[in-house]
């Protein structure tokens, strides 16, 4: 193959990653809910199941009384359903972030978020959809994601985050994992996806030399990735367009910071032979608040 499509696969491969996270757990963790946020007390929990269970999976809308959204499915399913209150010394944004970190672990692929008043009426979700009154607050103070992970035998998990700030300022977040049944088509998911593992986003900083903020934990969870017969670890650099910057000159900025991070990761145990790297610059924009800027996102394809 030619390092023109090389390069156009790995590209083809980051599009489809963007919002894609690839399995790692068996199948009997990936049945359990994910791990509470500490900074947070369970009130009320349920399970649920349904034969056909209402998962949205665009901003909700209330016509006449009735619920719409362009993306809805309703899903055969069975799970649980969780009310958590967060502390008063912590936030709904980080318990938001814990939960999307916890799904990404598990290999998790956001199908749909939204934040704010985009997300629609508080009071549609917390009382028509989630039946949870203690969720209705603010429609500027919500947030809400669903992801989806399988498998290697098929088997489909969906779980569905919402948090709120209610009027007195009482923080709360309503978790439910649920199990899809066999057959049940799913709207933007696609269990291929589980060959794609991440991305680790690594905030990067430097020109002649570079400092990367990579976790502990994040590198600890690459190697093991990186470990797995046949794996390939593609580093996609973004970079921002600084004042007066040619495009070109933000891109060659992205390519030697990707350049630095595989040498640093080479130390790390990370074969420098199995790694690729894609400078993007900031030609790619992401509709998320915690991927932007100078950046470098970690995929991991499995065989």
């Amino acid at each position: 193959m030619n390092n023109r499509a090389v390069v156009m696969k790995l590209r083809s491969l980051l599009a489809a990653a963007l919002l894609a996270c690839g399995s790692v757990a068996s199948a009997s963790e990936l049945g359990e809910p994910l791990d509470k946020f500490a900074q947070s007390s369970l009130q009320s929990a349920l399970d649920i199941r349904s034969s056909g269970h209402l998962v949205l999976m665009s901003p909700v809308r209330e016509i006449r009384g009735e619920i719409r959204s362009d993306v809805m499915a309703r899903l055969p399913v069975n799970g649980k359903g969780q009310l958590f209150e967060i502390n008063r010394d912590a936030s709904r944004r980080a318990a938001q972030e814990h939960y999307r970190r916890e799904l990404q672990a598990r290999g998790g692929q956001i199908l749909f978020e939204c934040s704010g008043v985009a997300c629609g009426r508080s009071n549609v979700w917390a009382n028509q959809i989630f039946e949870q009154p203690r969720l209705l607050g603010r429609d500027q103070d919500q947030d809400y994601f669903v992801g989806a992970v399988a498998d290697v035998d098929g088997n489909r998990w969906l779980t569905l985050v919402y948090t709120v700030t209610r009027g007195n300022q009482r923080e709360y977040v309503w978790v439910e994992h649920l199990r899809v049944a066999a057959g049940a088509d799913i709207p933007g998911f696609q269990a291929s996806a589980a060959r794609l593992l991440g991305p680790i986003i690594v905030p990067w900083q430097g020109g002649v030399t570079h400092r990367f903020d990579l976790s502990t934990t994040d590198r600890r969870r690459l190697g093991e990735w990186a470990a797995e017969e046949g794996a390939e670890v593609v580093l996609a650099a973004f970079s921002s367009l600084e004042n007066d910057e040619t495009l070109n000159d933000s891109i060659a900025r992205a390519e030697r910071a990707a350049g630095a991070l595989a040498d640093v990761l080479a130390k790390s145990g990370v074969s420098r032979e199995q790694v690729r790297t894609l400078a993007i610059g900031p030609g790619v924009q992401v509709a998320d608040p915690n991927r932007t800027g100078d950046r470098i996102e970690i995929l991991v394809i499995k065989r």
